[in-house]
């Protein structure tokens, strides 16, 4: 089996590495990098609660602090894969630049989430309480269910932590094993396809020729592997500007996350944001008008003694400042996600990040749904469809976040006219915040993948549950054939669809009666019977569900169909389809608006509502020819980049062309026109704004050239 070779070694080419393996896949990591990662506090991702607790299952390893630290949601229920249990005690290797020791590596789970504007409460959420407080306290999401806390952690923490989990697993060395090579300071700068897999050039320490069967960019937002495709990068730059600070300070309500507007101090910014890590560091951001002046380092530590006096009485605290940076949002989409056997993912296909959107986030569920995808085709089981699923469903979801994100910025960023003529704007305003910062409606909720190209043809025996087609399931207890009862996600992730009979009851029998009783026999045939590998598990309930309910889920957690009681011939057809074989959607397929060309259908879905073309679907439309912002070599550490929000300091590069390469290219080489970024757009930050960028480049979040300690 000839590897996948991975380009780019942040968390999202890193988390795919680590998937494949999982899959018994072999990979080769690429990365310009040598491996060190500057430790950064104003550089951190907010994750939503199922992407950390699927990260955190993958790499086997908790990434929040430990349950009893003040601020901290409860401890959560172990859900480690048994078959992957002997990793957690495996010994990591000595420090080196690719473990950076064996310190502890931990976000925070936040307690709690609070809306200020100005002085009053609009809204708070706290995590983790039990069901009749989150109903009485209006605690739920708009799917009726309470909101679970989201993983607040350092980027380069977050990187450290995966590359051990890697060399720290017996498959895994970095000088090549039977599944992984992980290769530093390699630059990628040619790329040839052809029928039978692909071969990538890189320069460097680690120069060489790699042959693979396929190649996914995980290269950040300046792609080198995007550009030899030759894959448009079209988009909007300058969104939003934001200045940060990383301090150590005691605040009220330690442990929940703050989003103010509008304070009522003299001077403030518009919208102020604290986020808690832990030892009682916070990150805050301060969102800057887009023509404003130069952040100076005098300016932040007056932005940092006004805010913290604000919310602390009028008098500021005591406080220890450990980083600071300005970075500035931008939103581009790839046109394409796929050209024959390279793929794009992360950064390299999108920058997400205005009004509260997570761009990391996005980047680890395009990993959720690529791995097994890439697994299947590596074993050669496959249907024709099931690649080219990736970019109708992923696509779809990320440019309908941009959509989304898009339209609420005009009432969010509007000004007080308007809310001065629309009533209820306000809190139009403040829903919007919400739905972004807390992970629910369009702005957060996790994707829905109803219009598929993998979505199976509407059987007579279909019935309605709790979770509509296409979206995640509800993470049930269930128990499998060998009587081991475990959450329904500890049983994603290993390459099978699972297959979920509903029946209450066989909590109180032994496996061994249950397993021959009843209509098991035959659902345990059906299984077997089917076209892709399969696991049968029994639960006792399941929203919506009924008794003997039969559910088809996906290896990535979605439902693909519920059945009533066994039916075979239903059952083996949505696998079928599932797995991207002929049972493709057509004119019956599930949905008023689901079309027979998956592909269609989701381009549809992505670009239907953008007027303007801003994505690059209208020829000549209004942001066809903005240059990229800059980049770096890595996935989610670069433009999400230093905040894991799509945050950039300048916008330049080279955009390629729209048709696909099978020939060998090279990589655009850069001469002096290319080292020094142009004069920036109305609306940016200039790129002498603060200091000099890091170690890195434009990618780098800029440090302010002082950093001023307790005053």
């Amino acid at each position: 089996m000839e590897p996948v070779i991975v380009v780019g070694a942040g968390p999202v080419g890193l988390a795919l590495a680590l998937a494949l393996t999982r899959h018994d896949v072999p990979c080769v990591v690429l990365d310009e990098g040598s491996w060190k990662d500057e430790a950064r506090l104003a550089r951190t991702a907010v994750l939503r609660a199922d992407t950390a607790s699927w990260l955190e299952r993958l790499a086997d390893v908790a990434l929040s602090a430990p349950a009893g630290v003040p601020g901290t949601a409860p401890a959560r229920a172990e859900r480690r894969d048994p078959a992957s249990a002997a990793l957690t005690h495996a010994a990591l290797p000595a420090a080196s630049p690719v473990t950076q020791g064996d310190a502890p590596v931990a976000g925070l789970r936040w307690s709690g989430w609070r809306l200020m504007r100005r002085k009053q409460t609009v809204r708070h959420v706290t995590f983790g309480e039990d069901e009749d407080e989150a109903t009485a306290g209006g605690t739920r999401s708009r799917t009726g269910e309470p909101f679970a806390a989201p993983l607040h952690v350092p980027q380069h923490g977050l990187a450290v932590a995966l590359r051990r989990a890697l060399v720290g697993s017996p498959l895994v060395t970095l000088v090549g094993s039977p599944l992984v090579t992980l290769v530093a300071d390699s630059r990628v700068v040619a790329l040839e396809q052809d029928a039978h897999g692909v071969t990538v050039r890189t320069r460097g320490a680690g120069g060489n020729w790699w042959r693979g069967s396929h190649v996914v960019g995980c290269d950040g937002p300046r792609s080198t592997v995007r550009k030899l495709i030759d894959v448009r990068f079209p988009g909007r730059s300058g969104l939003e500007r934001h200045a940060v600070a990383a301090l150590r300070a005691e605040l009220p309500h330690p442990g929940e996350a703050l989003l103010h507007r509008s304070p009522p101090w003299r001077g403030a910014s518009p919208e102020i944001a604290a986020r808690p890590l832990p030892d009682g560091a916070w990150r805050l951001d301060w969102l800057l008008p887009a023509e404003g002046d130069l952040v100076t380092p005098d300016a932040l530590v007056t932005r940092v003694r006004e805010t913290l006096a604000g919310w602390c009485g009028g008098e500021t605290p005591p406080y220890e400042l450990l980083d600071t940076g300005v970075y500035t949002v931008h939103h581009r989409l790839a046109r394409s996600w796929r050209v024959d056997r390279a793929f794009l993912a992360g950064d390299a296909a999108h920058l997400v990040g205005a009004v509260g959107t997570q761009g990391l986030d996005e980047g680890l569920r395009d990993v959720r749904n690529l791995a097994w995808k890439l697994a299947a085709a590596a074993r050669g089981e496959a249907g024709p469809a099931l690649l080219d699923s990736y970019q109708a469903e992923r696509l779809g979801a990320v440019a309908a976040r941009l959509r989304a994100a898009d339209q609420s910025l005009p009432i969010l960023r509007g000004g007080g006219l308007l809310r001065e003529l629309v009533p209820g704007t306000a809190r139009g305003q403040e829903s919007l915040l919400s739905d972004a910062h807390l992970g629910d409606g369009p702005l957060g909720a996790a994707p829905s993948y109803a219009r598929s190209p993998l979505a199976p043809r509407v059987a007579d025996s279909a019935v309605a549950v709790g979770t509509a087609p296409g979206a995640p399931v509800a993470d049930v207890p269930a128990t499998g054939e060998d009587g081991a009862s475990a959450p329904l996600s500890a049983r994603l992730g290993r390459g099978a669809f699972l297959v979920l009979l509903i029946a209450p009851g066989t909590g109180v029998w032994d496996a061994r009666h249950w397993r021959t009783a009843g209509i098991m026999p035959r659902l345990a045939a059906a299984v077997n019977a089917l076209p892709c590998r399969a696991e049968l598990l029994v639960a006792e309930g399941y929203p919506g569900a009924a008794a003997h309910t039969v559910l088809l889920v996906r290896p990535d957690g979605h439902l693909v169909t519920a059945l009533h009681g066994v039916q075979p011939a239903a059952l083996y057809g949505a696998a079928d389809a599932a797995y991207g074989g002929a049972g493709t959607p057509g004119d019956d397929a599930r949905g008023p608006e689901g079309g027979a060309d998956g592909r269609a259908a989701a381009e549809d879905d992505a670009y239907g509502d953008d007027p303007d073309g801003a994505y690059g679907v209208e020829p000549g439309g209004a942001y066809q020819d903005e240059t990229e912002p800059g980049g770096g070599h890595r996935d989610g550490t670069e433009a999400d980049g230093a905040y894991g929000d799509g945050g950039e300091e300048t916008s330049y590069g080279r955009r390629g062309g729209d048709a696909p390469t099978r020939r060998l290219r090279s990589a655009p080489a850069l001469g002096p026109a290319h080292d020094q970024p142009p004069a920036p757009r109305r609306g940016e930050s200039s790129a002498r704004e603060g200091a000099a960028s890091g170690a890195r480049g434009d990618t780098e979040t800029r440090r302010l050239t002082t950093r001023p300690g307790n005053e």
